[in-house]
């Protein structure tokens, strides 16, 4: 995966910047420029390093480093050598750093500082950043590992909002399972320049920000310094950026805070979006601001994305995209096991088929859940949805958001949609609440844009049974100063009726 992502554009242009740091955004030239010649030859001293202190082919490498280039060096350096890495968040608390060495059986841990209050299983090897910057300035270059397309490639752990982590363990195959995102979402080409808002531990940066630009011998910027919405129209203007990815509620705050004028996205083609379901409106008002389209797209740790827009599946109001072209998708039953594709119109749960060469190798050391999952040849995530006649795909939540009101099965995307509407809600988010022993109601939590003067409750059911069947409507109103989320950022609907710091 490595030598896919780095070798080509090291050959063909090795002083083209294949990755820029900036950190302050008043600086005259970005703190970092890592040519691709530069990138790939650091890759392989830190695969020369890890090989030579004691790490052999298919090991687990537990990397917790700072937001610095050492991060994504370390990451493809591992798979360059043959070693499995690990992204964590360095956010992450002691208990669940450990939790993650021990049921991924980690060999190594690349972390910052002594990680004196982590309890590390005996003989794991720990790395620190002076240690890992000492490979890669003083080892020799090592070869890329002699690979093949099933051998593990990586190992990330799903943000376990409804029980513990579990490990989504991909092969090396998966960044050629990634090649229909490239025109199927992106667009993307040589000459573009990604600018990705997330941190080099996200999946999301590490696939759409790094894997994908590197692999199509385009140029990645990271932006690492004090993040708000007001600095990145500017930092679009400043580095150049043609493509610019970051999750729904990041651009939902730069429309509402920063300044949007045209001047500043005079080199962005369009943007890109995925993570979380986007607020109502959202596109709109980033073409009517910007001037530039938003495309979104549909994924889930265990295949990237794989239903999107982009400039050649041009937006359908109330749906993600297509299938990427390439990628066998259908809908199944919910309520069954049947293996066949409902027709056209029909609602049930999305599935892919097997044989996609981006679908994980399995749930690491999880075989009674990976059953779970497999329908003969489809895999079933849990997401719900409907493809069109057009084969526009809408997405209708995840199977276990599902709420249940007077019998019939309601998804809480298609309530918080028609609530957060209301001009004084600023965020809502919907889950099923048991009210007695006997008795569950539709309950909304509820940002008011003012804190100190919400709205009435009367007032948003009102606005509710205006826009919603009387089944569908929630019958509990619940205001609060900030929705539960997860590190990425998506919304945590197992924790809302629990109480909030």
């Amino acid at each position: 995966m490595a030598r896919y992502c780095l070798a080509g554009a090291a050959a063909t242009t090795p002083d083209k910047p294949a990755l820029i740091v900036v950190t302050a955004l008043d600086a005259n030239e970005p703190d970092e420029i890592w040519t691709f010649a530069e990138l790939e030859d650091a890759v392989l001293r830190i695969a020369a390093g890890l090989r030579c202190n004691g790490l052999q082919p298919g090991d687990r490498l537990l990397i917790q480093l700072d937001n610095t280039p050492l991060y994504p060096i370390v990451f493809f350096g591992a798979q360059a050598a043959g070693i499995v890495p690990l992204p964590a968040s360095s956010t992450l608390t002691p208990t669940e750093l450990e939790f993650l060495l021990f049921d991924s059986r980690a060999s190594a841990l690349a972390i910052d500082g002594a990680c004196s209050e982590v309890d590390v299983p005996a003989g794991v090897i720990r790395f620190a950043t002076a240690e890992l910057e000492a490979f890669r300035r003083d080892c020799s270059r090592a070869n890329w590992a002699d690979t093949r397309a099933d051998d593990p490639g990586y190992l990330i752990y799903t943000s376990g909002t409804t029980s513990r982590p579990k490990g989504v363990l991909h092969a090396h195959r998966a960044a050629w399972g990634r090649r229909p995102m490239y025109q199927g979402w992106y667009g993307i080409n040589p000459d573009d320049r990604m600018l990705h808002a997330g941190a080099f531990n996200w999946t999301y940066t590490l696939g759409t920000g790094l894997t994908d630009p590197w692999a199509n011998g385009a140029t990645a910027i990271i932006y690492n310094g004090e993040k708000s919405p007001q600095i990145w129209p500017s930092l679009i203007e400043k580095t150049r950026a043609t493509l610019f990815a970051a999750v729904p509620g990041l651009f939902r705050q730069i429309l509402k805070y920063a300044d949007t004028s045209p001047r500043y996205f005079t080199t962005l083609r369009h943007a890109l979006t995925a993570g979380e379901a986007p607020p109502p409106g959202l596109f709109d008002a980033w073409y009517a601001q910007t001037g530039t389209q938003l495309y979104e797209a549909l994924g889930m740790s265990e295949i990237s994305t794989y239903i999107s827009s982009s400039p050649a599946v041009p937006r359908k109001p109330g749906t993600v995209g297509k299938p990427q072209l390439g990628r066998a998708v259908a809908i199944l039953p919910v309520e069954s096991a049947s293996r066949t594709p409902l027709p056209a119109g029909a609602e049930g749960l999305i599935a892919v088929h097997r044989s996609d060469p981006g679908l994980m190798l399995g749930y690491w050391n999880r075989p009674d859940e990976q059953g779970e999952v497999f329908r003969g040849d489809w895999f079933v995530g849990g997401d719900l949805g409907r493809i069109d006649e057009d084969g526009y795909v809408t997405h209708l939540g995840r199977a276990n958001d599902l709420m249940k009101a007077q019998g019939y099965r309601v998804a809480p995307q298609e309530v918080e949609a028609a609530l957060v509407a209301h001009p004084r809600i600023s965020e809502v988010a919907c889950t099923e609440l048991r009210v007695r022993d006997d008795l569950s109601v539709i309950a909304a939590f509820i940002v008011p844009v003012d804190w100190n003067a919400p709205p009435a409750a009367d007032d948003i059911l009102a606005f509710a049974a205006e826009r919603l069947a009387p089944y569908k409507r929630p019958r509990e109103i619940r205001f609060v100063k900030s929705l539960p989320r997860t590190p990425n950022g998506k919304v945590t609907r197992s924790r809302l009726a629990s109480p909030q710091d």
